[in-house]
């Protein structure tokens, strides 16, 4: 029996897509009002750490509403503050909402944020986050997508905490490294993974993270926030 496709629920259906996506836009611009007075009602001597959280949730907000131009001050304001307070998870997260605001310094956004989150021991899922915007906004035929996708299910492996969220990210880094090897190499059975994987040096992090500075000076070309040297150097060896 062949189903007959009735005009009038194809209408209720995209009468009830945008309901739901104009309620989602109203609920936003809620919670923009609602953070836009807590940030009037701060004390002038308040945190600023309790500063930069509601700036950067301006922020996301402001991305989610695709107003990109609207939402970069905001987290760079909130980077910065962050970033002097040595709170890197957070700044990370500032830089992946920056990246998304697709302004002139999205990449070095990107770029500061990737290297931030390989790093430093922040959450993984942000660091994984990441280096995903790196695979997927990058040509088929380049290696340092490659890269980033190993990078991110190394992450994933190393610093995840056991358990059902570990498995969720490690599947969701395993899928990156699949996709973008059939979209590299048009890889597809388990043989010409494991072939690739060898040839491009993905299963050797001593190599494959060398390779992800060079990815990673790319993006941020001279456009450092971070005094990368220093911070080095306060590292625990």
């Amino acid at each position: 029996m062949v189903d007959i496709l009735d005009p009038n629920k194809l209408e209720d259906t995209a009468a009830d897509s945008l309901r739901k996506e104009l309620g989602q836009q109203a609920q936003l611009e809620g919670e923009l009002h609602g953070l836009q007075q807590r940030l009037q009602q701060l004390p002038e001597g308040a945190a600023p750490m309790e500063r930069a959280s509601i700036l950067l949730e301006r922020a996301r907000a402001q991305q989610v509403l695709e107003r990109g131009g609207e939402a970069w001050p905001l987290a760079r304001i909130a980077f910065d503050l962050y970033a002097e307070a040595g709170e890197w998870e957070a700044a990370a997260d500032a830089c992946d909402i920056l990246y998304q605001s697709d302004q002139p310094d999205s990449l070095a956004a990107l770029g500061n944020g990737v290297w931030l989150g390989v790093t430093f021991p922040i959450d993984p899922e942000i660091s994984v986050h990441l280096l995903s915007h790196i695979v997927d906004d990058t040509p088929d035929d380049a290696d340092g997508a490659a890269v980033a996708a190993a990078t991110a299910l190394f992450l994933a492996d190393m610093r995840a905490e056991e358990g059902p969220e570990k498995e969720r990210l490690v599947f969701f880094a395993n899928q990156l490294l699949g996709r973008f090897a059939r979209r590299h190499s048009e890889v597809e059975s388990d043989e010409q993974f494991t072939y690739w994987v060898e040839k491009l040096e993905l299963d050797d992090p001593d190599k494959f993270l060398v390779r992800l500075r060079n990815v990673i000076d790319v993006l941020v070309q001279e456009d450092w926030w971070v005094d990368r040297d220093q911070l080095q150097s306060s590292l625990p060896q």
